[in-house]
């Protein structure tokens, strides 16, 4: 007979290399909070793709190589929200992360927080351990503009975009449609490809489509 791992063992191995590898970025991972404190002004509709976009963003974070550390914070676990992960996500309640009512603002050092908004004026240029960054847990549909934005600024915390502008180009379209507002999941893509490969073009290749209204630079020569 040979020597091998029987399928249900590999299954069993390999989930808990998993969370191994999750519980090990709480420790030295990069860190990332998800805003959800604006949650309240959405409708149901967005409420159920807010949800989708966290179980796509967990699912993700659960094949990377070097996973974040996640934290969903301004999140009550009474809330409509809660509710609606509960329902549509898959083993919700244990999943690995942080889950906490408290403002992310209010949890970190501020001069360690980076809010990624695309209305910021600075590029990220680099995905820092000692950073903790912040999406806004915002869906397309109720994106008022710069609420991200302005959030961070009371608070005196620094800001910044994807460097969407600096490595791709607009391209001709149909619709002439151009939009740097991403799901939470594709930033996170982003970072977590470009946390990966060092690789701006790589990691804005895989979580801007060119739906979006984006190419890379050199895809269009």
């Amino acid at each position: 007979v040979v020597l091998g791992i029987c399928p249900q063992h590999s299954k069993r191995f390999l989930r808990s290399l998993t969370k191994e590898r999750l519980l090990e970025a709480k420790h030295s991972g990069p860190r990332l909070c998800i805003d959800l404190s604006m949650s309240h002004h959405m409708s149901k509709k967005e409420l159920s793709r807010l949800a989708g976009q966290i179980r796509r963003l967990y699912g993700s974070n659960k094949k990377a190589t070097r996973p974040f550390w996640i934290c969903l914070t301004g999140f009550a676990t009474d809330s409509p929200l809660y509710e609606e992960c509960l329902r549509m996500n898959d083993g919700f309640s244990s999943y690995l992360l942080d889950i906490t009512e408290e403002d992310c603002f209010t949890l970190f050092p501020l001069e360690t927080l980076v809010y990624l908004t695309p209305d910021s004026e600075h590029a990220l240029e680099d995905v820092d351990l000692n950073k903790v960054y912040i999406l806004g847990g915002l869906v397309d549909e109720s994106v008022q503009k710069k609420v991200t934005f302005q959030k961070a600024r009371e608070h005196s915390v620094k800001t910044a975009r994807l460097p969407i502008q600096e490595y791709m180009v607009r391209c001709q379209n149909g619709k002439n449609y151009h939009s740097e507002i991403l799901a939470i999941n594709q930033v996170f893509d982003i970072l977590s490809t470009y946390s990966e490969t060092q690789s701006w073009p790589e990691a804005l290749k895989k979580g801007v489509s060119s739906r979006k209204g984006y190419v890379l630079q050199n895809a269009v020569e």
